[in-house]
């Protein structure tokens, strides 16, 4: 019992900083889809809800103690204000899992100012979407006879 959770919450606290850990570890400790969707959210979500938190804080950090001598204007940050841009805060939410980690996802909302109810809202069924998708893609694709062989 107790090794068990020591797994889910090794899972869970690689989750909050990068999503696939969850799926991928999960798969790897046995854990059917409904568990590693579990356990990849809940990270996700731990992480969005004390970076919602303290976001505003660290965004000031980071500008007086790394940022005031470089150029406010990279290609990552271009890429960004584009994204920001054509799809709003539902479409840096859908990307967060794919391209940012959690605290990144959350950090580009805060700083662009929206609200952190629909910070909450956004990152949860994206959070929910992508952990369904790659939890039965990854259960799916290593359960072939193939992958089992490769695997062990």
């Amino acid at each position: 019992m107790s090794e068990s959770l020591i797994t889910f919450f090794g899972i869970y606290f690689l989750s909050l900083f990068k999503f696939i850990a969850g799926p991928v570890f999960g798969y790897a400790a046995g854990f059917p889809v409904w568990k590693m969707v579990l356990v990849t959210v809940s990270g996700m979500m731990t992480s969005v809800l004390l970076f919602t938190l303290i976001g505003t804080e660290i965004k000031k950090l980071v500008e007086r103690k790394w940022l005031k001598n470089r150029p406010v204007f990279t290609k990552r940050s271009r890429n960004i204000v584009k994204i920001w841009h054509k799809y709003g805060e539902i479409g840096i939410a859908f990307l967060t899992p794919l391209v940012l980690t959690p605290i990144g996802g959350t950090l580009v909302l805060v700083s662009f100012g929206t609200k952190k109810r629909r910070i909450y809202f956004h990152m949860l069924w994206s959070g929910l979407f992508w952990a369904f998708v790659f939890s039965l893609t990854i259960d799916k694709i290593l359960s072939i006879p193939f992958f089992e062989k490769l695997i062990g």
